[in-house]
């Protein structure tokens, strides 16, 4: 990563430095990649075992951004995204809590390093104005406008802290969290640690709902009518 917090490269591909937190992410991608494809190689009509537990995730998720985004075709098309950043936040989160994992020279989590957030947050920042421009074509563009002229600079710094506003708020909660458990883990390795993973178990969830209900209402709010 050009902006990580510190040099960890494992090795390099042509001149691309590939390092710990890039390595995991790939590893991530994979996990969820791999889960999805053995969920679904044999799709049985009653759904059993691992195809049941998959089916549910997107059956949930479908039928919360549709209640969320209020129209079926916009939150049919944006699911798959959303639940993708689900997905990927919560496995993230989570990778702090195996075993060993921190005491690995150089990894963390990916969501406590703010390049990943903010690369999850411009992603959230253009599907926000693909689908605006997808539902509303040129009109969408008045909403920059609206309700006057006058209101173009305000409207344009809001379209900017809402990527800002993700990235900061899905980094700095984790890394705060990473930071606090490290801190605990030192000073009493053998009492806090069982309630710490019960907490950071709580609060990785959290943080992946809450970017995933934002970005949802991000689109939602792009493909609205008062646009």
């Amino acid at each position: 990563m050009i902006f990580g917090m510190w040099d960890s490269t494992l090795f390099h591909i042509g001149p691309i430095a590939v390092d710990h937190l890039v390595v995991t992410e790939w590893a991530i991608i994979a996990l969820i990649g791999i889960i999805g494809f053995m969920a679904t190689r044999e799709m049985q009509v009653v759904p059993r075992g691992l195809q049941n537990a998959w089916e549910a995730i997107i059956i949930f998720t479908y039928d919360f951004f549709t209640q969320l985004m209020d129209k079926e075709h916009v939150a049919k098309k944006w699911a798959p995204l959303l639940t993708a950043f689900f997905l990927f936040i919560l496995v993230s989160n989570y990778s702090g809590l195996i075993p060993g994992a921190a005491h690995i020279e150089g990894f963390q989590p990916p969501t406590s390093n703010w390049n990943v957030t903010m690369t999850l947050a411009l992603i959230t920042f253009f599907a926000v104005h693909v689908a605006g421009f997808s539902e509303h074509g040129g009109h969408y563009l008045h909403h920059f406008v609206s309700p006057s002229v006058a209101m173009l600079p305000l409207n344009l710094v809001e379209e900017v802290a809402h990527p800002l506003s993700l990235t900061v708020r899905l980094f700095g909660n984790i890394f705060g969290e990473e930071m606090v458990i490290a801190f605990l883990l030192f000073m009493a390795p053998f009492v806090v640690p069982s309630a710490i993973m019960g907490l950071s178990l709580l609060l990785g969830a959290i943080q992946a709902i809450v970017f995933t209900i934002l970005s949802a209402s991000y689109i939602a709010a792009s493909t609205g009518e008062g646009h």
